[in-house]
């Protein structure tokens, strides 16, 4: 059952009675964890919440902040590294995360698990009434302060990976190392997908544009959007960085490849002239017919031999010169 906490007279309650609850003296704040939708359809009527910005949520539309006459709608998304069920690889999972900012009243929607929520809902519940108690906007601005914090996080661990890429990267080229910077590469493109259109949305707060945010609260907001400038420079650091590791890989693998190119290069030169050699010498053709008198000499074949001998070393040496070998 979906309960309410109301701030009122210094202490925080819970209601089982949405309706008693809206009604109530103070801040109501309103959770729904994963609701059914007849609990979604009960509070939207209860609270006159346009049907577009619940589909909005379903839908997992890109992050934005819409102003209604009674109230603003704020829609985040969490964000955490975790396995895919197909490629079995890390990926960036993203959960939808609904702020409805009233005059009086907030009602937070989370589609599925949402614990940037849980961990502020936790502390008002431990009695930490001040949040309730300077509105709904600074408790919303608790719940996306966190969810930001949480986008510092995940760009730690993708930093991680990029050292570990760096230092890959010079020591071998394996395949699985170029696997991993294209692991990386497709993380903070989705990552600069969420981070973008987020900065977009706190502006709108941070500016004070709506009714419902508070002139003391709007400073918050714009703590909450330098971070979020932070990170999407943080982003673009570290796509540079990531690209970076591509080209010392690619050209570490190029190196490689002409080296081995160099050394058959190499081998190929010396065979030829021997090649020669000993196709002249095969023909089987006696030396009446083509007056060869060097095919019925005692020492022909040690001569020839030691002829391709000589041919051999004055190549390598030449190579060894020139610096190929």
């Amino acid at each position: 059952m979906t309960t309410a906490l109301v701030y009122s007279a210094e202490t925080v309650s819970e209601y089982d009675d949405l309706e008693a609850a809206r009604d109530a003296d103070g801040t109501t704040w309103v959770h729904l964890a994963e609701p059914d939708a007849s609990t979604v359809d009960r509070v939207a009527e209860l609270f006159d919440l346009h049907p577009l910005a619940i589909e909005d949520i379903r839908n997992d539309v890109r992050p934005k902040t819409e102003e209604f006459e009674r109230y603003t709608f704020v829609l985040l998304k969490t964000a955490t590294l975790r396995r895919g069920e197909t490629t079995f690889e890390e990926e960036i999972r993203d959960e939808p995360v609904g702020l409805f900012i009233g005059d009086d009243w907030l009602v937070t929607y989370a589609r599925g698990a949402a614990p940037a929520i849980d961990r502020v809902r936790s502390a008002v519940e431990r009695g930490d009434e001040r949040l309730l108690h300077r509105g709904p906007d600074f408790t919303a601005y608790r719940v996306i302060d966190v969810v930001v914090d949480g986008y510092f996080e995940l760009l730690d661990t993708i930093e991680d990976k990029i050292e570990s890429i760096e230092e890959a990267v010079l020591q071998s080229t394996a395949p699985d190392t170029l696997e991993a910077i294209n692991s990386v590469r497709r993380e903070l493109l989705s990552f600069r997908k969420l981070a973008w259109p987020t900065r977009e949305a706190i502006g709108v707060l941070a500016r004070g544009d709506p009714a419902q945010v508070q002139e003391q609260t709007e400073k918050y907001f714009r703590d909450v959007y330098d971070h979020l400038v932070q990170l999407v420079d943080l982003t673009e650091t570290y796509r540079d960085l990531a690209s970076g590791s591509r080209d010392i890989y690619l050209n570490a693998l190029s190196q490689s490849t002409n080296e081995v190119m160099k050394v058959l290069t190499v081998v190929a030169t010396i065979f030829i002239p021997l090649t020669f050699v000993v196709g002249v010498y095969g023909m089987n053709f006696s030396d009446s017919a083509l007056n060869m008198p060097e095919l019925s000499w005692p020492y022909a074949y040690p001569a020839v031999m030691l002829g391709m001998a000589v041919v051999t070393f004055v190549l390598l040496q030449y190579f060894r010169r020139q610096g190929y070998i």
